[in-house]
């Protein structure tokens, strides 16, 4: 389960994240990230934690299929959430195939999306 502080709640933060970030787009999914803003060398000023939040439509499936698609994504995130700089902010937004897919395909199409978000992957 991804931690409390991880999680990103706030209807203002998924807009930040969704129009001010960079997109990268899989068959499965879409990545949004705006990285932190901070200076972690000001002093008296400490790196806020990164959050992430889900976005899974009723296009994926019934509610048993997006909530099993909601957990998968946490699952992976979590692991995933040491990668990306303090303080930012990522949307994951399902898309309609992800609810038949399995968490192999789904952990692929996460880690190709983030890698290129954070500059390592080819457009």
């Amino acid at each position: 389960m991804l931690p409390t502080e991880n999680r990103l709640r706030r209807r203002e933060d998924f807009a930040t994240a969704v129009r001010r970030g960079r997109r990268a787009g899989r068959p499965l999914l879409v990545v949004h990230l705006r990285s932190g803003a901070t200076n972690p060398h000001a002093p008296g000023e400490s790196a806020p934690s990164t959050r992430a939040g889900f976005v899974v439509s009723k296009a994926v499936g019934g509610a048993v299929v997006r909530t099993a698609v909601k957990r998968r994504l946490r699952h992976l995130m979590r692991d995933r959430i040491a990668l990306l700089p303090p303080g930012s902010l990522v949307v994951v937004r399902a898309l309609p195939g992800a609810g038949d897919a399995g968490h192999a395909d789904l952990a692929l199409d996460l880690d190709a999306a983030l890698q290129r978000l954070l500059g390592g992957g080819a457009r």
